[in-house]
């Protein structure tokens, strides 16, 4: 979710789409559920340009929450999007078909490029906003060492990642296997491949290079990361199997 210029808040709802909700008087508004005749099934993350502008995703068109990301990842079909809504004419407009688990949204911070998470390839593709190049789209960072989940800009050129868990040797084994990625589709959860307890977060200046390497792995670590925000000299720490957050202190050399 981020806050419109306006002060309304915009929200990326894995079941009901693109929502607008008015924090004042609670009232909810659907800005989008559909774009090119396909419906959302897994709006999963947004930001929002300083003119109104919002990019977001749509995390797979086959898989929806229900179904867990983990069966769009295995399937690895190529069913995310990036979008863009635009609130001046109520239109939605598809940027980037064919991701793998479109994921984290984040701006640049002068705004002249856009980057999104593909959880299934563990990457991050940069979408030219501005400039020359404007309507491209290139691979930001590759063969992350995670899998990336959330991704947020902290107005001062560095991008926060937070990713999952450390990759899997047997999900890697299986990328280019569609058959075996069919099989293990197929078998119960317990006994797919599951990702390591391990708190893990990078940060990333605007050319892509790793400033940050932020890592816990024991028992007793927040784990995994879904969402990472800065405010100040503390980045605050999200997960979606978790019922609290966390907070890292920043050094001031960090």
């Amino acid at each position: 979710m981020d806050f419109a210029p306006d002060g309304t808040l915009v929200v990326a709802d894995g079941y009901r789409g693109l929502l607008r909700v008015n924090p004042d008087s609670g009232a909810l508004t659907v800005l989008a559920d559909s774009a090119d005749g396909v419906p959302f099934r897994f709006t999963d993350d947004v930001d929002v340009a300083s003119d109104g502008t919002v990019y977001f995703t749509d995390a797979s068109s086959k898989f929806g929450p229900a179904m867990h990301a983990r069966d769009d990842i295995i399937e690895h079909g190529g069913h995310g999007r990036f979008l863009r809504y635009d609130p001046a004419n109520d239109t939605t407009t598809v940027l980037i078909d064919g991701l793998q688990f479109a994921n984290g949204v984040a701006l640049s911070r002068d705004e002249d490029f856009v980057v999104v998470t593909q959880t299934g390839s563990y990457n991050i593709v940069r979408y030219w906003l501005k400039g020359e190049r404007a309507g491209e789209h290139e691979v930001f960072f590759d063969n992350l060492p995670g899998i990336p989940d959330g991704i947020s800009a902290n107005g001062d050129g560095t991008f926060w990642v937070a990713l999952f868990a450390p990759r899997n040797a047997a999900l890697d084994a299986m990328s280019d296997k569609p058959l075996l990625r069919e099989v293990v589709y197929r078998l119960p959860a317990f006994m797919q491949p599951q990702p390591a307890r391990h708190a893990f977060v990078l940060g990333l200046d605007e050319q892509g290079q790793v400033t940050h390497n932020l890592q816990h792995q024991d028992e007793g670590a927040f784990a995994p990361i879904t969402s990472v925000e800065q405010h100040g000299q503390r980045l605050y720490l999200g997960s979606l199997t978790r019922d609290s957050f966390a907070v890292y202190p920043l050094t001031p050399k960090e």
